[in-house]
């Protein structure tokens, strides 16, 4: 059964060069139970809110199977966090989940699958190294982008947490096919 391997939440604000100033996508995983609101996780923040967060984007889910890629790809441990997600999960493929559909994680919370991550500037940064150069094109033809996800019924998560898909929509498209990669 797919599973939470991680939640994560903002270790700090760290400076970036952005229009910003600050960026949240330094995300480490946390032991205990999270609340998950409407607006996200307890304890988890958004420095640009015009791009990230708000209802449509509360929760931002990444797939181990995906992470095992990157590594392969990089040569390098990627931890949970490390792509600026909230939940690292395991044993489903968030890429293919569908527009709408619903999942269940432990025992009362819903989330809805409402778009893909779309990879940026601030991204690329925070990889750096050779990898930074083009890291935004790279990342994104490779259609590994996770799901944001829209919290439908609130609660506590935790790591190890079930996952379990409760409805998806007829004819949704999914997250890979939503996705349009930079030419």
């Amino acid at each position: 059964m797919p599973r939470v391997l991680a939640v994560c939440v903002v270790h700090q604000l760290r400076p970036d060069s952005g229009f910003v100033g600050v960026t949240g996508i330094d995300k480490r995983p946390v032991t205990g139970a999270v609340h998950a609101g409407r607006y996200g996780l307890r304890g988890d923040v958004q420095a640009s809110r015009k791009h990230h967060g708000g209802l449509d984007k509360a929760v931002y889910a990444y797939a181990q199977e995906d992470a095992r890629f990157w590594e392969e790809q990089l040569g390098r441990e990627l931890p949970p966090g490390w792509f600026g997600e909230n939940l690292r999960v395991d044993g489903l493929d968030v890429n293919a989940a569908r527009i709408g559909e619903v999942w269940r994680i432990g025992e009362t919370v819903e989330v809805e699958v409402t778009m893909p991550r779309t990879p940026c500037s601030t991204f690329a940064r925070w990889v750096g190294g050779a990898e930074a150069r083009g890291w935004v094109r790279r990342f994104a033809q490779e259609r590994r982008l996770g799901p944001y996800l829209r919290v439908r019924r609130v609660g506590a998560i935790r790591a190890g947490d079930p996952i379990e898909v409760l409805s998806v929509p007829e004819g949704a498209p999914s997250i890979r096919d939503v996705f349009r990669a930079p030419g």
